[in-house]
C-alpha cells in the first residue's frame, strides 16, 4: 500500500515563477507485522528555491484507530504520551496525534537510515536536489490481526515560516525502487487489489508580511537609489521602544531574533542592485545582500531575481548561480559551501553581507538604461517576494554619456599637459 500527500505551496495563492513546485510525503508501507506494518516516510521538497531552514520540519498527523509506533529509525516523536497499558514492551510513543522530527547529522549509525538526519533541513529542489528529501522508517503497531492499516488524518508539515496547511493523504501507486546498479527494479508492496489515484492537495504559503528590501543603483550615482519607506513597517515613535536599534549602537540583548537596525524601510533585510559597467558586448552588476537582523543568521540562503538580461550568458563571480527551466528570464543565487553560504547577523560596526559582481552578455536588440530596464522585474529571499518600488521611480539614464565639447581653458590645460610631458621625455632620452 502506498499513500501520498502533495503539498503545493504558493505565495500568494500563485507563484508563476515556480508553478509546480511542491512538498510531497509519501507513506510506503514496505512489510506487514501480526499487529501492523513498517513504512518508510519521505518528505520530497519539489520547490525550485523554497527551502527549509533551522530548526527544521515537523511532521505530525492523527491516528485513524489505536495504533502505536513500537519504533522508529531516521526519526523520533518528541513525545512518548500515555503508554502505561502496555506492560513488557514499551512502544515509542502511544500519542494519538505524534509530532515527528528529525534527527541530527551525529546521529548513531544504528539509529539511522538512508536520508535521514539532517535537523529538518530540507535544500531547494534546483540548488541540490540530493538534499531535498528527508526519510525515516517507522514501526506501526496495536492494530487487529491481518490488517493492511489505515491512512493517518490531519496531516500538518511545520517549518520556519509563514506556513502550510494540507488535506488528506490519498492511495496512490507504489513506489518503485532501483537495484543492483539499475538492472533490477523492486515495488513496495501494495496491500490492495485495485490502482488507486494520486491526489493533490493545494497549499496555501501564507504571507504574513514584506520581508525584504529593494535598493537600486546607476554607476556611482549615489542618489539615485530608491528604498520605499515602511516597506516592513514603521518605526514606533516613542523612543523607549526596543523594535530597532540606532545605527552605531549595538544591542546588549540578542535574545530576541527580530531586533532590527533602525531604518526607514525597518526591513531585516536589503537586496542592493548596482549597475556598474556598461561594456561594447557586456555589462556588470553588483549584487549585494545586507542583514540588518541583529539576532538572527541565514543559513544556505537563496535569492532569485527576475530580469529578461538572463536570457543570455551570465557570469556570477562570488556566488553560485543556475538558471531556472521554467523561465529563461528567472536566475537563483545562492552561497558557495564554507565562504559566503551564511548570511551572518548585523554586528556592532558593520551589517551582515554578502556580495558578488555578475558579467551578463548584452542583446544589441533589447539592452537599454533607459525607464529602469537595466533593474530586475522581481526578487525573493529564501522565498519571500522584495518589496520593490514602482518602476515609474527607478534611476534613469541613456545608454551611453553624452558628448561635451571641451572648454578653451580646459583645451589649454590639456595642451599645456601634453606639450611638458613631450619635454620631459625628451629630457630624459638625452
Amino acid at each position: 500500500m502506498f499513500k501520498k500527500l502533495f503539498f503545493q505551496s504558493q505565495t500568494d495563492c500563485y507563484d508563476p515563477l515556480d508553478s509546480n513546485g511542491n512538498i510531497t510525503v509519501t507513506f510506503d508501507i514496505k512489510k506487514y507485522t501480526l499487529d501492523g506494518y513498517v513504512a518508510r516516510v519521505t518528505i520530497q521538497n519539489y520547490y525550485q528555491y523554497r527551502h527549509v531552514e533551522k530548526p527544521g520540519w515537523k511532521l505530525g498527523w492523527t491516528w485513524a484507530k489505536n495504533e502505536v509506533i513500537w519504533s522508529m529509525y531516521g526519526a523520533f516523536a518528541v513525545q512518548q504520551g500515555n503508554c502505561s497499558s502496555f506492560k513488557f514492551q514499551v512502544p515509542h510513543s502511544c500519542k494519538k496525534d505524534p509530532v515527528i522530527v528529525d534527527l541530527m547529522p551525529d546521529t548513531m549509525p544504528q539509529n539511522r537510515t538512508d536520508g535521514c538526519c539532517n535537523g529538518g533541513v530540507l535544500s531547494a529542489w534546483a540548488i541540490n536536489p540530493l538534499m531535498s528529501y528527508s526519510s525515516f522508517e517507522v514501526t506501526v503497531g496495536n492494530l487487529e490481526q491481518n490488517s493492511v492499516g489505515y491512512k493517518p488524518l490531519n496531516l500538518t508539515l511545520m517549518a520556519p515560516g509563514p506556513g502550510y496547511t494540507c488535506g488528506p493523504v490519498m492511495d496512490t501507486d507504489p513506489t518503485v525502487s532501483s537495484l543492483i546498479g539499475g538492472r533490477r527494479q523492486e515495488q513496495i508492496r501494495d496491500g490492495q487489489e485495485h490502482g488507486d489515484q494520486p491526489a493533490h492537495t493545494p497549499v496555501i504559503w501564507l504571507k504574513k508580511h514584506q520581508f525584504v528590501v529593494f535598493r537600486s543603483q546607476h554607476f556611482t550615482t549615489l542618489q539615485s537609489h530608491h528604498v520605499p519607506s515602511c516597506s516592513c513597517g514603521c518605526r514606533i515613535a516613542d523612543e523607549l521602544t526596543t523594535s530597532c536599534v540606532r545605527q552605531g549602537s549595538f544591542p546588549s540583548n540578542l535574545l530576541d531574533a527580530d531586533l532590527v537596525q533602525c531604518t526607514d524601510h525597518m526591513c531585516p533585510l536589503r537586496v542592493h542592485w548596482h549597475i556598474k559597467k556598461n561594456y561594447p558586448d557586456h555589462w556588470r552588476v553588483k549584487l549585494t545582500i545586507s542583514n540588518y537582523n541583529y539576532g538572527k543568521n541565514y543559513s544556505d540562503w537563496n535569492v532569485l531575481v527576475q530580469h529578461p538580461g538572463f536570457g543570455q550568458p551570465a557570469t556570477a563571480y562570488s556566488f553560485n548561480s543556475k538558471v531556472l527551466p521554467t523561465s529563461e528570464e528567472v536566475a537563483i543565487f545562492w552561497g558557495i559551501f564554507s565562504y559566503n553560504s551564511e548570511l551572518v547577523q548585523a554586528g556592532e560596526n558593520q551589517l551582515g553581507s554578502v556580495t558578488t559582481e555578475i558579467l551578463l552578455q548584452k542583446d544589441s536588440k533589447s539592452f537599454t538604461l533607459r525607464n529602469g530596464w537595466a533593474f530586475p522585474r522581481r526578487i525573493y529571499f529564501n522565498g519571500d517576494n522584495c518589496q520593490m518600488p514602482l518602476p515609474d521611480i527607478f534611476p534613469m539614464l541613456p545608454n551611453g554619456s553624452p558628448r561635451r565639447k571641451p572648454s578653451q581653458s580646459q583645451f589649454v590645460l590639456l595642451t599645456a599637459v601634453y606639450l611638458w610631458s613631450i619635454s620631459l621625455a625628451t629630457f630624459f632620452w638625452l
